[in-house]
């Protein structure tokens, strides 16, 4: 009995001990999300009063930090002021889909700028990076931009075309064996053909050469 309960003591502390994780889980998550929106808003805050942002271009911009922080390639981006003149940042109206891929959400404005990426590894040059973003009044509902890295699941789809192709060709191996061992009863069948070829010309030489014999024994006791 006591190491039964016991047991369910040690049951009952797992699942309070597993409890408590969870809430702390669902309270840090919010908590980063926090941090991440006041991050944004400084940065937006930022490039309006310091280099006289558009308030769309600016919010396009912290947006696009973010995004490539996340980039295997690179290790931050920069804006400089140029990145917020007219030859490097555009807010046009659009009133249409933001893409035909799979963001085809229908927008009212779209946003571009363009800002420089810093690799990760010193050796390389500095990436040239564009984002254009899609907003209905102020809400950003769509975004792209040009990372130095393809996605992941970009990779695994090319892989499986490859190994794709690859089964195509085992596949087209296989067939080609196929016809071959098609073709052997045709070769055994023309073997039959002139063994019974060659036996039907043995039997008609042996009938002529016995018509002969008979022929010569009649001339002879006819005479």
């Amino acid at each position: 009995m006591d190491c039964n309960h016991a047991s369910r003591r040690l049951l009952f502390v797992a699942g309070q001990l597993a409890a408590c994780a969870a809430s702390l889980m669902l309270i840090a998550a919010p908590a980063a999300q926090a941090d991440q929106l006041d991050q944004h808003n400084d940065l937006v805050k930022q490039f309006v009063t310091q280099m006289h942002a558009d308030p769309l271009v600016a919010d396009c911009a912290a947006h696009g930090d973010f995004v490539a922080s996340t980039s295997q390639a690179l290790d931050h981006v920069e804006f400089p002021p140029s990145s917020f003149d007219s030859a490097h940042a555009s807010v046009t109206p659009w009133n249409d889909s933001f893409d035909e891929g799979k963001q085809r959400v229908k927008v009212d404005t779209i946003v571009t700028v363009d800002g420089i990426g810093i690799p990760k590894e010193s050796g390389n040059s500095p990436y040239d990076l564009k984002f254009r973003c899609g907003y209905v009044g102020q809400q950003m509902l769509a975004f792209s931009w040009n990372d130095p890295v393809p996605p992941a699941h970009a990779r695994s789809e090319r892989g499986t075309a490859s190994s794709g192709a690859h089964g195509k060709g085992k596949h087209s191996t296989r067939k080609a064996t196929g016809n071959g061992s098609k073709k052997t009863p045709a070769n055994k069948s023309s073997h039959k053909t002139s063994t019974s070829s060659t036996k039907s010309s043995s039997k008609s030489t042996t009938t002529k050469s016995i018509a002969k014999k008979a022929t010569s024994k009649k001339k002879t006791t006819a005479n």
